[in-house]
């Protein structure tokens, strides 16, 4: 049923294409199209037996249907080559679900599914934002194209004939007809070095602390809420205070244990004198 040239290309198919794209291709219309009986008798191997080889021999049979269809879509931008791998995905999941007492084709069943991978592949990789999310938008977004004759924007009756023919909203098709022209900007790319100006995205947006007063506010706070702490530092006993200094205001920190043995007192009674020390700190510096 499966030709040496299919079996001896069996792990270049299922990877996708890789090295000469016009190679796998050539490989995958080398291989011989099943019989509807060829097809019945592998689908029920495949479903009855578990029989992988079954999966295989139908799946290879169907590769250059995956590549006829993900022709389809290069005028996306992406590359031919991603487009068929995740093609042969979907035609892979539609061998897996195939059920041949319905007595259909595979191809007629697994065009579906075909189709899907690549939508869901296009959706994610044509632009960095989503350009459409719901089903309706997908749909819109898929037969836009399609129904466009020109590059040159819809005319106000041409809009409200393919809104009519897709049964959407006119403005919905007006929205997709902008997203689809549109382009992702680059945000902040490397400024040319004979360029003195820089006309990105990342030049026009503020700083958060561009703002003069907001720096000043800052400044006198922060200067603030030192001179409090010092303060507030100056009513505890020498011992509180050093347990405080040791345990937060310095970067190598003592442990609870290296303070009680120093002081020849419990863990537990520097851990309240601690918590004790931080209660008068608040509360000094509340007032």
């Amino acid at each position: 049923m499966t030709t040496a040239l299919a079996k001896s290309n069996y792990d270049l198919a299922l990877a996708g294409p890789v090295g000469s794209l016009d190679g796998y291709i050539q490989a995958v219309g080398s291989i011989a199209v099943l019989s509807k009986e060829d097809e019945q008798a592998l689908a029920h191997r495949l479903r009855d037996d578990e029989d992988l080889d079954a999966a295989r021999d139908l799946v290879m049979a169907h590769l250059r249907f995956v590549v006829h269809i993900a022709k389809g879509y290069t005028g996306y931008g992406l590359p031919l080559n991603d487009l068929i791998q995740e093609g042969n995905v979907g035609l892979m999941k539609a061998v897996k679900r195939f059920d041949p007492d319905y007595d259909v084709r595979l191809v007629s069943f697994a065009v579906h599914w075909i189709r899907a991978e690549i939508h869901e592949f296009v959706l994610k990789n044509w632009r960095i934002v989503k350009v459409a999310t719901t089903k309706a938008q997908r749909k819109l977004f898929f037969n836009l194209r399609k129904k466009k004759k020109t590059l040159a924007w819809l005319s106000d009756a041409e809009t409200k004939a393919v809104a009519k023919d897709l049964g959407v909203k006119p403005a919905e098709v007006t929205e997709m007809e902008k997203r689809l022209h549109s382009r992702d900007a680059v945000f902040d790319p490397t400024p040319d070095a004979d360029d003195e100006r820089n006309f990105t995205p990342a030049a026009y947006l503020p700083s958060p602390d561009a703002d003069p007063a907001r720096q000043v506010e800052a400044s006198d706070w922060n200067d603030d809420a030192s001179e409090r702490m010092r303060a507030a530092l100056n009513i505890l006993d020498d011992r509180s205070r050093r347990i405080l200094e040791e345990r937060w205001l310095t970067e190598d920190k003592m442990t609870l244990h290296e303070l009680a043995a120093e002081y020849s007192i419990s863990a537990e009674r520097i851990r309240q004198l601690e918590v004790n020390a931080i209660k008068k700190l608040r509360n000094a510096m509340a007032v």
